[in-house]
């Protein structure tokens, strides 16, 4: 991202020389979908990106232009069919991937045999999140196996409460379960409220601000309710290294561009 900037398309700029922006692709039936509010029964195939029209649901289209034309500085890829134990989408992911852009890939990520598939296809980061995940001695595995600078802790949540299918995890705060992934070897983590996404509801900057004071070595990430500059701003100074963002993006709100002069 070195030497790019954020415009809004109401007003303001904000240099993001070191705020990372993530432009997710969330793929369902092989499709691009746009995610809102976790409901993903009725996330509906996207046609356009800021204005641009793609063919309805091409994931690879829609990477493209986050990369080419809104120069993102990495792509999140969500495989909502992995993730709910379903076949992955490989084979879109590695056209994903052969974009160039580093591949941050959540796919149901619960075991080191799911990691080597998700290396396997060209993820760059692997993301391990809490709805999927058995435990964190699970975690620390997949960090032995994969190097812990490649793995990512995906704080799962829905309206500020965890999403997890083991009942142990469940009855954690969200600070407890980030310090257990942070014990587990995990050195960045995601801030995930499924809840915000596409609801226009902003982010939780409170509980943000809690977890990096509580964690400040973590690099930390937001997802879920990134409405515009503002918010990107706050996350900023709560210390957050970046954001994953979908909406803001699509509906031309977000548009990042090289400084001039460089």
């Amino acid at each position: 991202m070195q030497g790019l900037s954020l415009r809004c398309q109401a007003s303001g700029q904000l240099d993001l020389a070191e705020f990372h922006v993530l432009g997710v692709v969330d793929v369902r039936n092989g499709l691009a979908v746009r995610a809102r509010g976790g409901r993903r029964d009725e996330y509906a195939p996207i046609d356009r990106v800021a204005g641009e029209v793609i063919p309805l649901g091409d994931a690879v289209a829609l990477a493209r232009t986050y990369v080419e034309r809104l120069e993102v500085s990495g792509l999140y890829v969500a495989d909502l069919d992995a993730i709910e134990g379903r076949a992955p989408h490989d084979a879109v992911t590695r056209m994903i991937a052969s974009i160039g852009a580093p591949l941050w890939l959540d796919a149901g990520i619960a075991s080191v045999d799911d990691a080597r598939r998700a290396l396997d296809v060209g993820a760059t980061r692997l993301i391990v999140g809490l709805e999927t995940l058995p435990s964190f001695q699970v975690l620390e595995s997949i960090g032995r196996e994969a190097g812990a600078d490649r793995v990512v802790f995906s704080l799962d949540l829905r309206d500020g409460q965890p999403i997890t299918r083991a009942p142990e995890l469940a009855r954690q705060s969200p600070e407890r379960l980030v310090a257990r992934a942070a014990d587990a070897g995990a050195n960045t983590v995601i801030v995930l409220d499924l809840a915000r996404v596409g609801a226009g509801r902003g982010l939780d900057l409170q509980l943000i601000a809690r977890l990096k004071a509580t964690l400040p070595s973590v690099r930390l990430f937001a997802g879920g309710g990134v409405r515009g500059i503002h918010d990107l701003e706050h996350l900023r100074s709560a210390g957050c290294d970046g954001a994953l963002v979908a909406s803001a993006l699509l509906d031309g709100q977000l548009v990042l561009e090289p400084r001039p002069g460089t």
